[in-house]
């Protein structure tokens, strides 16, 4: 269960804008610490508790603390793979999509945790597909794990720089590909 929040996932529980968030924790009224050395803002579960029971928001987003994931994968078996994977953790929503288009419209919808992207897309490259959320700064908490058989060594720098998290090569290491999604969502690794 994640206990440290940041604004922007504070915001996404509340249902506010991050905005709200910021300025309420800049008053005073939500309390929590930035991060030595930066600008960035942190609030504990406790804190978020307490503000929203105070602000009488609803705390079952807070309760339930499932994370989005959004599946982007042309391929229907890799996507009914990493879908039945992941629904068997039980802390994760899924949700998959097999183009860029969809996948760019779903983003702004959902807006969640963590995108697994193929970087081979029918419709659009990956690349353009990070370059594009990154580009929206509500959506900059959105973890992206970009997924490929087709690239060179050289080009995931490339990936990277244009917004992605982390790479993993197809055919795909389930295991790793599990450590990695907990790695990059703050959540413990599940045990078998």
């Amino acid at each position: 269960m994640k206990t440290v929040f940041t604004t922007g996932e504070a915001a996404k529980i509340c249902k506010v804008s991050q905005q709200t968030i910021i300025r309420c924790f800049d008053s005073g009224q939500l309390k929590g610490f930035r991060v030595p050395g930066s600008r960035f803002r942190r609030i504990p579960r406790e804190s978020l508790y307490r503000f929203m029971k105070e602000n009488n928001i609803p705390t079952d987003a807070l309760e339930s603390a499932r994370r989005r994931v959004l599946i982007v994968d042309d391929d229907p078996g890799v996507v009914e793979l990493l879908t039945d994977v992941l629904n068997r953790d039980g802390r994760l929503d899924v949700t998959s999509v097999n183009n860029g288009f969809e996948a760019g419209k779903l983003t702004k919808e959902l807006h969640p945790d963590l995108i697994i992207l193929d970087i081979m897309l029918p419709d659009i490259n990956g690349k353009a597909v990070c370059a594009s959320i990154r580009s929206d700064p509500t959506m900059s908490d959105i973890k992206i794990l970009c997924i490929s058989g087709m690239v060179e060594e050289d080009k995931i720098q490339e990936l990277r720089d244009a917004g992605a998290d982390d790479f993993l090569h197809k055919p795909l290491d389930i295991d790793e590909l599990v450590r990695r999604i907990c790695k990059l969502l703050e959540i413990e690794a599940s045990t078998p």
